[in-house]
């Protein structure tokens, strides 16, 4: 068996190691650049086991030839083939391009593609779900809230219970495509398959029965059992915001990013995201006017509902592809560079125990406060604002190119914010950050209630500018919900995200399963239920809006303090490494 170094005649000194078949190796090591280059090695041939690749056997001790002393750390994939160097000049910023080392450049680049084709999907998902439930027979803008509490939030828990135990028993890489192809393969059957036989697959005769014993009350539930496939679309396209974007990219983005990365790129990600939401936009529009254009008795909605999901299965793959050739040539370089994270002793914890677990940690709380917060207060403005839209647009084509404008606009506001992002981090801090969102929602959240209450005496005014109170209405909640969208993803989500990383691994994982997985339909089925209650209570939606307004208000305040408590705890984390405060790193 050879011994791993090389024998220095004049500084030598006598070890112990220990060879794949675990035998006591008597050997020799050489002080300095050797025993530091075999570390360094051994070290970027083990560490990618960490990030999903396949585990590699042991190694086996080799002596290093003068040559292999020059050359750079190369890590390997599993099956042993060359998939990453780093090199000097790799991580050399004066050698990179606009002063960013190459290695960034090859991780950074990949990962906003995928955030690009994420958010493309997620845009035509959101549009397209909110068409199919608020236009199909029977149904209106009242089913959202029963949809969010009823359906989705349960759909949520059970997505979250089975990505718990699919965690202790798949590695990372297995784990995101596990997740990500059961989405790809629904949204392509529910276009080809189910939605053309919606009329065998829809108990409409049985729902029409149910309503006439229940009464007009129960409109909203019958309605979830009438148009049940559009509604598990609805489910599906809200899971694919919370699974995809929030779980599984950003996740491993975290895994693979420092934090002088993030506080960089996590702002810049988001202005691709938001061309990617420019452009599904204007496809959503093009469709819809396509629908239009097409001769009576043709089908619009079911072609336009298979070029859409077509773009989207599309988009799918295409985010599988980067993460699979990150993984293979990107990952086992990066990690060997990355700081070390403190590790835990893993234990294989119950759905209860994790939850008990997270319970215990104030910074997570606080964390999850925020995302139920944002939840429930935009969930208060949008459903009343989505009622309005119906009335004003109710016919399909034309809801549904309203709401792909809706979304152009969004990606360009956005767009505008991230690039001011930057200045707003550097200047100001991550408390300041975290706070323009909820500032944001709540002043035009009283605009728009105050809109729906007064607008009968504004009718005279609202004439002159060739505007009913209807339609400034919907234009309001449109702005509304532009600037507190465009205020989320550009300030708070990057927020959110640089808050993960200074966890350690398990707190990561696990606290982010349950907060974006869990605690974001929680917020919203949160919203519906408190309109749930308010309709039920006074009779109307309507009826109850100045109580809504009052609500939205308490939660805004209580945002923000959780917002402020969360702030002095991440200025105080210790970073991961030799940088005493994470303060002094991001800001």
């Amino acid at each position: 068996m050879v011994a791993l170094g090389l024998l220095n005649s004049t500084s030598a000194r006598p070890c112990v190691a220990t060879g794949a078949w675990r035998q006591p190796i008597r050997c020799v090591t050489r002080t300095g650049s050797v025993q530091r280059n075999a570390a360094a090695a051994l070290k970027a041939t083990v560490q990618p086991r960490a990030l999903g690749l396949a585990a590699l056997p042991a190694p086996r001790p080799q002596r290093l030839s003068v040559q292999q002393r020059k050359e750079p750390v190369v890590a390997r994939s599993a099956a042993g083939s060359q998939v990453a160097e780093i090199t000097p000049d790799d991580e050399d910023p004066a050698k990179g391009f606009l002063g960013i080392a190459k290695i960034t450049w090859r991780k950074i680049v990949p990962l906003g593609f995928m955030f690009f084709c994420i958010l493309f999907n997620y845009t035509i998902l959101r549009d397209t779900k909110d068409v199919l439930v608020v236009t199909a027979p029977g149904s209106g803008a009242e089913i959202i809230p029963f949809l969010k509490t009823w359906v989705n939030l349960p759909a949520a828990i059970g997505f979250t219970v089975l990505y718990a135990k699919l965690s202790n028993i798949m590695n990372t890489e297995q784990l995101f495509y596990t997740c990500i192809f059961p989405f790809i393969a629904f949204f392509g059957a529910f276009a080809y398959i189910l939605y053309p036989l919606r009329d065998t697959l829809h108990p409409t005769q049985f729902a029409n029965k149910l309503l006439e014993t229940a009464g007009p009350r129960f409109a909203g539930p019958i309605a979830i059992l009438r148009n049940w496939t559009f509604c598990v679309f609805y489910v599906m396209a809200e899971l694919w915001g919370s699974v995809v974007v929030s779980l599984l990219f950003w996740g491993f983005a975290n895994q693979i990013t420092t934090v002088s990365e993030a506080k960089q790129f996590y702002p810049l990600f988001g202005l691709g995201a938001n061309v990617a939401l420019i452009f599904s936009g204007r496809t959503v529009v093009y469709f819809s006017q396509k629908r239009a254009s097409l001769a009576p008795g043709v089908d619009g909605w079911a072609q336009s509902l298979q070029g859409l999901m077509g773009l989207v299965v599309i988009g799918g793959l295409l985010v599988a592809g980067t993460y699979w050739w990150l993984q293979r040539s990107v990952v086992p370089g990066v990690v060997a560079k990355l700081p070390p994270k403190p590790k835990k002793h893993k234990e294989h914890l119950t759905i209860g125990e994790s939850f008990t677990f997270l319970a215990k940690s104030p910074y997570i709380r606080d964390l999850a406060a925020l995302v139920v917060a944002y939840g429930i207060s935009i969930n208060l403005v949008e459903v009343t604002w989505k009622s309005k839209i119906k009335q004003q647009f109710p016919n399909p084509n034309d809801y549904s190119s309203f709401m792909g404008n809706f979304s152009t606009a969004t990606g360009a506001v956005t767009f505008a914010m991230m690039l001011l992002s930057r200045f707003v981090f550097r200047k100001f801090g991550w408390g300041m950050a975290a706070l323009i969102t909820p500032t944001v929602l709540l002043v035009t959240g009283v605009i728009f209630f105050a809109l729906v209450l007064f607008g009968a005496p504004l009718d005279p005014m609202l004439a002159t500018w060739g505007l009913t109170p209807l339609m400034a209405a919907v234009l309001v909640g449109a702005a509304q919900n532009v600037f507190s969208k465009s205020s989320k993803y550009s300030l708070f989500d990057p927020c959110k995200e640089m808050a993960y990383i200074p966890l350690d691994q398990e707190t990561q994982l696990k606290g982010k399963a349950a907060i974006d997985v869990v605690c974001n339909p929680l917020g919203k089925s949160g919203g519906a239920l408190i309109q749930q209650v308010m309709i039920v209570s006074f009779g109307s939606l309507a009826a109850s809006t100045p109580y809504l307004g009052a609500i939205l208000l308490a939660i805004v305040l209580f945002w923000m303090k959780s917002a402020n408590s969360l702030d002095k705890q991440f200025t105080g984390v210790p970073l991961i490494g030799s940088v005493p405060s994470l303060w002094v790193r991001l800001f």
